[in-house]
């Protein structure tokens, strides 16, 4: 009688973990690129009363182990990475990767720091910076000879770009409002746009336009074991495997949309049904604590 109590002790706990996942998937219903969770329970030890028994030499049939169960236990808590609806925003320096995928991101100049987000709402700091809302830089492949300090192009056209495809060549993206062209003409920016496969293209007063990098994207093994950490952004854990840098629309990555943002994969339907569920079964477990109660209080009284 003793275990039913606990019993429902646990169920209350793991159903109160479930209310408070599901309570943050409708919170974050409208949040930029959020991806929801699940609960998933597994049932705890169950104690053997008898074993089982095979059939006799004289004819008895085998007979079943007798087993009571001591309650539930969260078996895991999933993160859904499937996509989000692309919103449209008309906005030049809005990005959703449709497909698999993430933006890299770092807090630092260095580009040292890294941290992997699926939310492509970036600006241009007054320095031309290509940042998120946190004034995170996002990091990209750059073309060689082009820098923050020196601003100098050697070469126009589709030039090579630096180191695509490594994960160690990721650099802070920068668009310099100036360029010096092949080491004497100096050139001011006039628009600039991003392509599907994140090529940033730069037309400068010279008429011709320059390649100034290419936005980095980064895929995972296991999407799914990456750890959030909040603001949007997600780190590696010791089960996503190492991030395998590349480029859009290449080894199995997105393609970068350009005036869109994807939105929250959250199903309001499913979480507010799973909300029923979940309070119906909280009050299930409590009556069962109410009822253990009551079959002790008629054990006590017996003493009367």
């Amino acid at each position: 009688m003793l275990r039913s109590l606990y019993s429902g002790v646990n169920g209350m706990k793991g159903f109160q973990t479930k209310m408070d996942v599901i309570a943050n998937n409708i919170a974050n219903v409208n949040t930029t690129a959020f991806k929801s969770s699940r609960v998933r329970f597994q049932d705890m030890l169950s104690q053997t009363m008898s074993n089982a028994q095979s059939p006799s030499a004289n004819g008895l049939g085998g007979i079943n182990g007798k087993q009571v169960g001591l309650g539930v236990k969260v078996g895991a808590i999933d993160m859904m990475m499937t996509d989000g609806a692309l919103q449209p925003t008309n906005r030049g320096l809005d990005f959703a990767i449709e497909g698999e995928g993430f933006f890299v991101v770092s807090p630092d100049s260095t580009g040292n720091t890294k941290y992997y987000t699926r939310d492509g709402a970036f600006f241009t700091d007054y320095e031309g910076n290509l940042v998120n809302s946190n004034g995170e830089r996002v990091l990209g492949y750059t073309p060689t000879g082009l820098s923050k300090n020196q601003q100098n192009y050697s070469h126009s056209g589709n030039d090579a770009l630096d180191g695509v495809n490594d994960l160690g060549k990721l650099k802070p993206m920068v668009i310099p409002e100036k360029l010096t062209v092949n080491g004497n003409t100096v050139v001011d920016l006039e628009s600039f746009s991003i392509d599907g496969s994140g090529n940033i293209n730069g037309v400068y007063s010279n008429g011709n336009s320059y390649i100034l990098g290419k936005i980095g994207v980064v895929g995972f093994k296991n999407p799914e074991g990456l750890e959030k950490i909040g603001n949007n952004n997600y780190v590696a854990s010791n089960n996503s495997g190492l991030p395998e840098a590349g480029t859009a629309g290449e080894k199995g990555l997105g393609v970068i949309r350009q005036g869109f943002l994807e939105m929250s994969n959250v199903d309001l339907a499913n979480e507010f049904t799973e909300m029923i569920i979940a309070s119906r079964a909280y009050q299930a477990n409590s009556r069962s604590i109410t009822t253990s109660d009551e079959m002790l209080q008629e054990l006590i009284n017996l003493k009367r």
